[in-house]
């Protein structure tokens, strides 16, 4: 069973375009950007028009002015959103040869999830969408791509970064004997990036241009306004900022800095093997480990899915049939081996315990509804159609467990972060790039 996961980055853009749009600066911005379309850049094999990003443009600074955001200069901003809308074709493009997809069925559930998270309904949410002037094709469109690059990012951290019990134990044992292993941090954060490609020339000039990012910052500009004109990391145009974040995710390098620091403090610039780095301390707090004791459920399951192949009536003739044969006293775990299109298939459907928000809502339910050795009726979910038959509850302290999972994605957290700006510059080193000049 997936869990469910929530994309900052989308709820965000579905926020950016539900708040006013305060324009006036930004029509002094749009009335010079010519409106003839001509080949700014070509990604491999596929090409950046003016027209795009002119329509970008507008956008990120109708967001930055929401945001209380002074806007960079035209010619800045304009060279980073380029850089962005590059990378971001590279990330498209790699997902396309890798065969990755985003089904109907997975955009409608996050667009419901990013409505959910602005309060409104589906039909609330399309209405403001439209009141905004915002196409609802194009936005469902611009999920998927949002949502393809979630996923292939997923893919290369999966495959590339590993956490070892030892590692969990270390991190564990720092959180014990130290007061500062407990401390929690929300920052905002600037990088200019730096490659293995490059030669000492142009590492110093990305070194001169954090450190111009730091003088700006000293001389009293907001660190959005030098994140959106100097930074390159994803988060460029929203100031930067980031979600709290355990010290021991931050690595040594930062760990040390941030220790020191009071809400509002800047670090210098550092170096680290994916570019130069400036972290601004927002806030500080101790984190909490909380006893925890939750309702779990030992269950099965058997899945038949929805496919090309199998419609949602031929899906549900073939449960209620399977069901049919069990009411019948055929045995479910065999009937799991025969009949489930599911992993767990092989070991008779057996989901093992079962935690809340292991599964989907609509699976959660039913189950948490039946005793043990009762079997449910068809239960739909995104995934197909269900049989579930519950074998235990328990309530169980997972206390211990909840530490070695957070300890477990603070260090595969740090990992990634690595990770993944490496292989980006990669991708970008790799793809085949000719800025146009347009000719006078």
């Amino acid at each position: 069973m997936m869990k469910i996961s929530s994309f900052m980055t989308l709820g965000l853009l579905a926020a950016s375009m539900m708040t006013d749009i305060a324009a006036q600066n930004a029509d002094a911005y749009d009335h010079r950007i010519r409106p003839i379309d001509h080949i700014v850049a070509v990604v491999n094999e596929e090409v950046i028009t003016q027209q795009e990003i002119n329509e970008v443009l507008q956008n990120t600074m109708r967001q930055l002015q929401r945001q209380g955001t002074q806007l960079p200069r035209m010619e800045v901003l304009e060279n980073q959103l380029l850089e962005r809308m590059i990378l971001k074709r590279i990330q498209l493009q790699r997902a396309k040869e890798l065969g990755l997809s985003v089904s109907d069925g997975d955009l409608d559930q996050t667009i419901r999830k990013i409505a959910e998270d602005n309060n409104l309904s589906m039909e609330g949410f399309r209405q403001a969408l439209a009141q905004e002037g915002t196409d609802l094709r194009i936005f469902r469109e611009e999920i998927r791509e949002e949502i393809l690059m979630v996923r292939l990012k997923e893919q290369e951290v999966n495959s590339r970064v590993n956490v070892t019990e030892s590692e969990i134990d270390n991190f564990l044992h720092t959180q014990q004997t130290s007061s500062i292993g407990n401390e929690e941090y929300r920052l905002a954060h600037i990088l200019v990036q730096v490659s293995e490609q490059m030669d000492e020339n142009q590492i110093e000039a990305r070194r001169e241009r954090a450190e111009a990012a730091l003088e700006n910052l000293l001389q009293g500009k907001s660190f959005a306004q030098v994140s959106a004109e100097f930074s390159d990391a994803p988060n460029a145009m929203e100031g930067g900022e980031l979600d709290w974040r355990p010290i021991g995710q931050m690595g040594p390098l930062f760990g040390e800095l941030l220790v020191s620091m009071q809400p509002g403090d800047v670090t210098p610039v550092v170096r680290s093997p994916v570019g130069f780095h400036i972290l601004k301390l927002l806030e500080r707090r101790q984190q909490e480990m909380p006893v925890v004791i939750i309702d779990q459920t030992h269950a099965q399951h058997i899945l038949i899915k929805i496919s090309e192949l199998t419609s949602e009536d031929d899906a549900y003739r073939q449960i209620m049939q399977i069901k049919a044969r069990i009411d019948r006293g055929a045995d479910f775990s065999e009937m799991a081996k025969s009949h489930s299109e599911d992993a767990s298939a092989t070991s008779g459907g057996d989901l093992g315990w079962i935690s809340p928000g292991d599964t989907v809502p609509d699976f959660e339910q039913a189950m948490r509804r039946l005793l043990p050795g009762q079997i449910s009726g068809p239960v739909r979910t995104p995934f197909g159609w269900h049989l579930i038959k519950v074998i235990e509850h328990r309530s169980q302290d997972i206390s211990e467990q909840q530490h070695r999972e957070a300890a477990r994605r603070a260090i595969h957290g740090r990992k990634a972060e690595a990770v993944i700006q490496e292989w980006l510059q990669q991708l970008k080193d790799q793809a085949y790039i000719e800025y146009k000049v347009e000719d006078s």
